[in-house]
């Protein structure tokens, strides 16, 4: 079994004792993403919409250095600490995704880190 560890500067640095993703042979897993600007490491600033999409970046920047795109995205989870705000989601993933549409869960959270109100992690199949 072949395990890659994925890393880019694209994407918000680990925050704790974990990768961005690992890839195995051709399933890459990737960790949650919260809304933290990359060159900052701070939240982005403005509403709910700013805050899913700066995630939905983040997932992009990691799926692209593992070699694949959000459209390989299968399994796709998402955490918000209010599910007032899941319809934002699902507008807002409809400008990032295209049919066929990867499974998906939503959750609802009492907390994220760092405050955020949205985090998002994702298994990703690549071609062989």
């Amino acid at each position: 079994m072949a395990r890659n560890i994925i890393q880019t500067d694209k994407a918000p640095q680990a925050i704790g004792t974990y990768s961005q993703a690992v890839k195995v042979d051709g399933t890459v897993y990737l960790s949650g993403q919260i809304p933290l600007v990359p060159e900052t490491m701070e939240l982005i600033d403005g509403d709910i919409d700013a805050q899913i999409r700066r995630v939905f970046d983040n997932l992009s920047a990691v799926c692209e250095a593992a070699g694949g795109s959000l459209a390989d995205i299968v399994k796709l989870n998402v955490f918000l600490t209010d599910l007032a705000h899941f319809p934002r989601v699902n507008e807002i993933m409809a400008a990032y995704f295209r049919e066929p549409y990867p499974a998906r869960a939503a959750i609802g959270v009492a907390a994220l880190p760092k405050g955020a109100a949205v985090e998002m992690d994702a298994v990703m199949v690549l071609e062989r």
